[in-house]
């Protein structure tokens, strides 16, 4: 009965690493959702950077680094660190910010081959 007893425990998954997330993302463009729609796409690079777009083609650079089991980026036009807990499901990652509950939630909604579109700087007249 002890067995029966195990499997009724909830499953609980434990947050990556900071290497196990380098491991699984570097190199790779991630597209995330949030509520049934796409939310943004990030472009993971070596040395622990980033470039981050909402789609609208407009894309900043930045970096990730892990404190308190939490990943944390920190972006060339906000200084403020956006931390946020990784875990892994069957689907990919999903991704709760600062590791609350109630809280943002993104999933990882695909890995694609190809480059996000970002452009170039806005030049005034």
């Amino acid at each position: 009965m002890i067995l029966g007893s195990l499997l009724a425990q909830p499953v609980v998954a434990q947050s990556l690493s900071g290497a196990e997330f380098d491991a699984y993302t570097r190199g790779k463009t991630l597209f995330y959702g949030f509520g049934g729609t796409t939310y943004g796409v990030e472009r993971y690079l070596p040395n622990r950077r980033v470039v981050w777009s909402f789609l609208d083609g407009d894309c900043k650079e930045g970096i990730w680094y892990e404190q308190n089991d939490q990943i944390c980026f920190v972006y060339e036009d906000r200084p403020d660190p956006q931390c946020w807990v990784f875990t892994r499901s069957s689907q990919g990652l999903i991704a709760q910010f600062e590791g609350n509950p109630e809280a943002t939630e993104l999933y990882e909604a695909a890995d694609v081959d190809e480059e996000m579109i970002c452009y170039g700087p806005e030049v005034g007249v």
